[in-house]
């Protein structure tokens, strides 16, 4: 089971690391939850709960007594002690026995996906700690945090890898039903309907998911499709993923429409496809294990500029996982909005994206989204990478 998997994982890490006592502690957690608990339940809670993890391998959960069984039917926690009134009385019980030297919660300056625990909840578990003496052994978990959801289990990479077959899956049938004189919106509904066919969901808010951006006054980026009509002379760039057993995929292919006097698209189109696949060819190439993702950045951007284009305004990539967008470390400039994320060392069970962007004046911008998994001598292709602009004949 994927929970008992990562529960065992964190383990590991909290020994790792040094670090003799991790909680997780939320309460609602349907309305305001914390990401982590995906990987260390797997379901929801309504009381006050504590989830707590010990280096030595004892695994605590306090909850509420109508989620008791729940808890325990993952077989991930060797102790799952229950209240009705309070849980106070059972947490300082816990605490007292492990006693531990640090405790871990999910607060984070600079990691909005190891920041789960509210501030609401944080005052309430440090008025806690203060009544037992504990409340100044309180650190951050955005290592341990970060660490458990980039290292990727054996399962989560089946899932992701899912993921990304059905994608690639439904580009193709996209590639197909293309055609001048259909609009955006009209394309990304095909796509949807495609997903619903295979009982699958979109990897990100479905106004969002695929976004469609064909020719040259496209706006590109988080934009959602619009009724603008797709037409020869178009590059079209699409952004798409779908969700499986809760991992995502998020890929982005381009594809110029010929006009009715061409058998293949314009120099120029051509050109930026290229230098864009280059460039992901390029930032592949120089992974490995131990390196910074600004310097894998720096090279896919580096080459572009090169090439005559304007820098890109984005990171290079960002982890995949539960959230299309997932993970600390990224492959990213040293922009301020970007914090200290792009110096963060890659390493292996990483996956990410690989996604530089030029714009082709007059056509249209071209854009190539991979994925990949870091491994222990370099980067693996997740995705099958694009290695020809796709051509809509009219």
């Amino acid at each position: 089971m994927l929970v008992q998997e990562k529960v065992r994982q964190a383990v590991e890490i909290l020994q790792e690391f040094g670090v003799d006592c991790w909680m997780t502690f939320v309460r609602e957690s349907e309305l305001n939850g914390d990401p982590t608990l995906d990987y260390i339940l797997g379901s929801s809670v309504t009381w006050h709960s504590a989830f707590i993890l010990n280096a030595s391998g004892q695994t605590y959960a306090i909850v509420g007594e109508f989620d008791r069984h729940a808890v325990e039917d993952t077989g991930a926690y060797t102790q799952v002690l229950s209240f009705v009134k309070s849980f106070k009385e059972p947490l300082v019980k816990c605490l007292q026995e492990i006693n531990p030297a640090q405790i871990a919660v999910n607060y984070s300056e600079g990691s909005e996906i190891c920041d789960g625990i509210t501030h609401g909840m944080y005052l309430t578990l440090y008025k806690l700690l203060q009544e037992v003496g504990f409340e100044n052994r309180l650190i951050s978990a955005e290592k341990l945090v970060s660490a458990l959801r980039q290292r990727k289990s054996a399962t989560e990479l089946e899932y992701i890898k899912a993921a990304i077959f059905y994608t690639e899956q439904i580009f193709e049938q996209a590639a197909a039903f293309i055609r001048p004189g259909i609009t955006e919106r009209e394309l990304a509904e095909f796509m949807k309907n495609e997903v619903r066919k295979l009982n699958l969901t979109t990897a990100w808010n479905e106004q969002y998911c695929p976004a469609v951006f064909s020719g040259p006054e496209a706006v590109g980026g988080h934009d959602k499709p619009t009724d603008r009509i797709i037409k020869p002379g178009h590059l079209i760039n699409i952004d798409f993923g779908v969700r499986y057993n809760g991992y995502c995929s998020d890929l982005q292919r381009t594809f110029y429409v010929l006009c009715p006097n061409e058998t293949v698209a314009p120099a120029e189109a051509q050109k930026a496809f290229e230098d864009v696949m280059n460039a992901v060819e390029q930032a592949k190439q120089a992974i490995r294990s131990g390196i910074q993702g600004i310097e894998i950045d720096t090279i896919a951007r580096e080459y572009l500029t090169s090439r005559g284009y304007e820098e890109f305004h984005c990171g290079l990539g960002h982890q995949v996982g539960r959230f299309a967008h997932d993970g600390t470390a990224l492959l990213g400039p040293a922009w301020e909005k970007y914090g200290q994320k792009p110096f963060e060392c890659l390493e292996p069970g990483m996956v990410f994206t690989l996604e530089p962007y030029v714009n082709a004046p007059g056509y249209g911008r071209a854009t190539l989204e991979e994925m990949v998994i870091i491994t222990t001598d370099g980067a693996e292709f997740l995705s099958t990478p694009q290695k020809e602009l796709l051509i809509i004949r009219p």
